[in-house]
Parts: C-alpha cells; sequence; structure tokens
C-alpha cells in the first residue's frame, strides 16, 4: 500500500511539472495584435462568467469576483465631470524640489457617505509629476499612514536606492529625500507604493500617480500636448464596496488578484470626459490590481496609438482595440472630426460596457490631420534578434503558491545579476499548471526593455516601443532585450498586486 501510495504521489508531481496538453499554441495569424487572438477560457480564465453580477449601488456591494469569475463593470452614467489630476509644483525656497506625502483621507464616491481612502499630498490618488529630459530632482517623501510604505518610480532607469522598491521602506511619521533623473526618452510613467505584503492593499485605497517625462523635442510638439485640454492622464481602476460603501480589502482580497465590479477613472465614479478639440490625447494607465482591460471606442472608429509604456512607436500604430494588464501603459491619439455630432463616443471594456463617454463641446466637423511621425530608426537590429538567451525566467502557480524560477521572494536574496550597460536576452516563460495556467503581466524595475518575439514570433508594432511591463500568456515564451542603464539591486515581479505579494518576485544585482 505504501509503494502504491509513493507512486500515485510520484505521478502527480509529474503531472504538474508539464505543459498542459490542453493548452493550445497560439499561431499568429496577421492580425494587428496577437494578443487578441485565441483569447478561450483556457488561455485565459477571465473571460468567464459575465452575468449575473450585482449591482453595488443597490446595497449588494460584496459580490465576490475572482480572476476566474471576471464580471462586466458597470457601465458610466456620466453623471460626474472626470477629475484631471493637478500638476505637482515645484517647492520654493527648500532643499528639494518636490515634496509627495502619502495620507489618509476621505472620499465621496457615494452621495452623502464618505469613504477611506488614501492618497498623495491628498485624499485620493496623487498629482501628476512631470519631469523635463535630463532634469535631475530632488524629491521628499513623506509617510504619514499608520503603515510603512514605499514610493516606487514605475518606469524611471534610476539607481537601485531610489527605485522605492520593498527594501525601502518609511515608517510612519518618516520622510526620505530621493534623487531622480529623468535621462530617458518621453513618456508616460507612474508612481506607487511597494511595500512587500501590503502593496495590494494600498494601491487599493487609493496610492498611485502619473509620472510624465517631457521632451523638448519638436516633435513632441506636434502632438496635443496641452494637459487637461487636449492631452489627458487616464487611470483606470476596478473596485468594490462593502455593504458601508467601504474599500474593505481584507473582505474581497483574492490570492489570485483583487477585482472589482465598479470602474473608476481618475477616482471618478460615473465619469464623463468633456473636450474642446477634435484631436485629443489620451495617456492610459491600467492601475487595477489584476483586472485586464480591452479598450474600444464604441462607435467601432479606430484610433492611433503612438507610444507604449517607455517611448513613443516608430510610427502610429491604427488600432480598433488595446489590450492593458495591471502597470502598462499607452498613449493614443483619437480623432473626433470625422464623428457626427449627434452621435455618442465612449470608451468601453471588452463587453461593451461605457467605462467613460467623451463629450464633445466643439461644433465644427473640422479634420485635424493626425501627424505620422514615421522613425527612421530600427526596432531591433538584426544583431540584436540573433543575441542568445542568457537568463530565463520561469513564472509558475496561483493564489499563495506562486513562484519565479521556483522560488519565493527573499528580500535577502539575489536572485539574478547582470552588469550595468550590458545588453542580455531574457526568455520569460508562463508554465502552465494542471487547471490551464493564468496569464501574469511581468514588469522589471530599472529598465525599459524591447520585446523580441512571443513564441518565436516578432511581436506586432504596437509592441515596438520601449516597455518595463510585458503580458506572457499561460504557456507563452516572450523574449526580451534587456540592458540597465544604473547599478543598484531591483525587483523582478508579476504585476497582479497579490502575486508580487504572496512572493512571485525575484531580485537582480547590476554591478
Amino acid at each position: 500500500m505504501m509503494k502504491r501510495m509513493i507512486g500515485f504521489l510520484m505521478l502527480l508531481v509529474l503531472l504538474v511539472g508539464c505543459a498542459n496538453p490542453l493548452v493550445e499554441e497560439r499561431p499568429y495569424n496577421g492580425m494587428m495584435n496577437p494578443r487578441m487572438e485565441n483569447r478561450n477560457s483556457m488561455m485565459n480564465p477571465r473571460t468567464e462568467n459575465r452575468n449575473g453580477m450585482m449591482n453595488p449601488q443597490d446595497g449588494n456591494r460584496n459580490t465576490h469576483m475572482t480572476l476566474n469569475n471576471v464580471g462586466p463593470l458597470e457601465a458610466s452614467k456620466g453623471l460626474n465631470a472626470l477629475k484631471i489630476p493637478e500638476v505637482l509644483e515645484k517647492a520654493t525656497d527648500s532643499e528639494y524640489d518636490y515634496e509627495i506625502t502619502a495620507q489618509i483621507g476621505s472620499t465621496e464616491f457615494f452621495e452623502g457617505i464618505q469613504t477611506e481612502t488614501f492618497g498623495y499630498n491628498g485624499d485620493l490618488l496623487g498629482p501628476t509629476v512631470r519631469l523635463r529630459k535630463g532634469e535631475t530632482v530632488q524629491v521628499k517623501i513623506n509617510n504619514e499612514l499608520d503603515v510603512p510604505t514605499t514610493v516606487h518610480w514605475h518606469g524611471l532607469e534610476i539607481p537601485g536606492d531610489a527605485d522605492g522598491g520593498p527594501s525601502h521602506l518609511i515608517s510612519p511619521g518618516e520622510s526620505k529625500v530621493v534623487t531622480l533623473k529623468a535621462n530617458q526618452p518621453s513618456a508616460t510613467l507612474w508612481y506607487h507604493p511597494h511595500p512587500h505584503g501590503n502593496t495590494g492593499e494600498q494601491v487599493y485605497k487609493g496610492l498611485g500617480g502619473m509620472l510624465y517625462i517631457d521632451d523638448s523635442d519638436a516633435d513632441e510638439a506636434i502632438y496635443p500636448n496641452e494637459y487637461g485640454i487636449n492631452d489627458f492622464p487616464l487611470i483606470f481602476q476596478d473596485r468594490q464596496y462593502d455593504e458601508n460603501s467601504q474599500l474593505n480589502y481584507n473582505q474581497v482580497m483574492n490570492f489570485d488578484g483583487t477585482i472589482g465590479n465598479i470602474s473608476l477613472v481618475n477616482g471618478t465614479i460615473d465619469p464623463v470626459l468633456t473636450v474642446d478639440e477634435p484631436l485629443i490625447r489620451l495617456r492610459m494607465l491600467n492601475a487595477s490590481n489584476a483586472r485586464e482591460y480591452t479598450f474600444r471606442l464604441s462607435n467601432g472608429a479606430t484610433f492611433k496609438q503612438i507610444a507604449s509604456d517607455g517611448s513613443r512607436l516608430i510610427q502610429p500604430v491604427e488600432m480598433k482595440e488595446i489590450i492593458l494588464t495591471p502597470s502598462e501603459r499607452v498613449e493614443v491619439l483619437v480623432d473626433l472630426s470625422e464623428v457626427d455630432l449627434n452621435e455618442t463616443v465612449a470608451i468601453t471594456d471588452e463587453f461593451g460596457n461605457t467605462l467613460l463617454p467623451i463629450e464633445r463641446a466643439f461644433n465644427s466637423q473640422e479634420t485635424k490631420e493626425i501627424p505620422e511621425m514615421v522613425s527612421e530608426e530600427i526596432f531591433l537590429s538584426e544583431e540584436e534578434k540573433q543575441l542568445p538567451v542568457t537568463k530565463e525566467i520561469e513564472l509558475f502557480g496561483r493564489m499563495n503558491m506562486v513562484t519565479i524560477n521556483g522560488r519565493k521572494f527573499d528580500p535577502n536574496r539575489i536572485d539574478l545579476r547582470q552588469e550595468q550597460g550590458v545588453t542580455e536576452v531574457w526568455e520569460i516563460y508562463n508554465r502552465p499548471d494542471m487547471m490551464g495556467g493564468m496569464t501574469h503581466p511581468f514588469h522589471i524595475h530599472g529598465t525599459q526593455f524591447k520585446v523580441i518575439s512571443r513564441d518565436g514570433i516578432e511581436v506586432s508594432p504596437n509592441e515596438q516601443g520601449l516597455k518595463d511591463s510585458v503580458l506572457v500568456e499561460s504557456g507563452e515564451r516572450v523574449k526580451l532585450l534587456v540592458s540597465f542603464p544604473e547599478k543598484g539591486v531591483f525587483p523582478f515581479h508579476c504585476h497582479i498586486l497579490e502575486h508580487e505579494d504572496n512572493g512571485m518576485m525575484g531580485l537582480i544585482e547590476v554591478y
């Protein structure tokens, strides 16, 4: 009997360690974005059981959802003007340039009810930080929360001791001054907390903000660039409220990613964006803990993507939908000049639910030509394409059993080493489990990388820009071209925040 039991256990281990034969290969068929193909329930469990969700504004706010049971977000009723985060002003007569304070506040999401929230320099979210390319600034960070926190400058290529990762905790009541240098191309980045084991809750309660790098290059001026006029930051998040209209993270938290059924854009429920010009630039950030978005226009029109996480694309790419996993950003141009003035336009999700209605405050239908701005640069050289893989990363598991290369995060362990300025190829493999596996958004601190290929196939044009986060489907192998411009110790991890908190993270030392 004992021999049979041992044999059964050995067989079970082998089955768990093998790729699931039910997971299909994802053939590329020439579509604009291969990430949009073959999104069946085995490859992406997030698309099941979309019906039967309760209305949180009818008092049933605590319906529990998981990544295997993702319901649609409630459609925006367009009742509230979209809040545009203020731009952080420089400090005067001070030893530092900017000051950011993490604090406890309250926000009225529902009429007459105050919800406890976290914010930077305010009750919810934070101001937009704008740095000029090549600029060096000092930022003072204050922690007025009742728990330790950090501020991670997501996408900024800075030394490890300024990155704001899990080893850089700031205790309640304490402050820290960091030096930031924007030595990289113009981009839409962001900042958020990164305390190990508590990142999910702090982001969920409201900590996060946009970080722009502005370029004085004349090319940049060709695109809409008047902040809040024709150039809009859009922070997309989903939340669930309890029976008291509070953000009760412990009640809704799920180890495989916390999902909500109410949509927030820039912290606004039922938002509407009113625009005065026909050509607008939207800087879109998925700042949700785990939800993946598929963004479309309600009238089926196309738009042009001009930038990825960390840089502009070589040329604008015409798109009908864009998929963003947690922490990814894009910049898109939307031309409203050819839309009938009586036609409703909105940003929707894959279910057709309106996330952000767009109202036009102009009467003219004058066509505004979108500049092509085709670069003469080559995204990947032949030499870069032929570089051998030098680092292999295996993502595996679910719930609190998630690992990278078979190990959980240890703040005292260096998992990888790479020389400063030396380019290497990382292959990220998302190993399926017996249930088919799940997608993981993979993020590396301290670098902007290039995505070389997905399962050996060259990536689509809209991914041919610098990135710091990349979606890796179950069973997929993604190759990245990675170089670190600064020295230090940097985390790499899954950006489903609960996976990150559960240990799906490693450390690389750049020497």
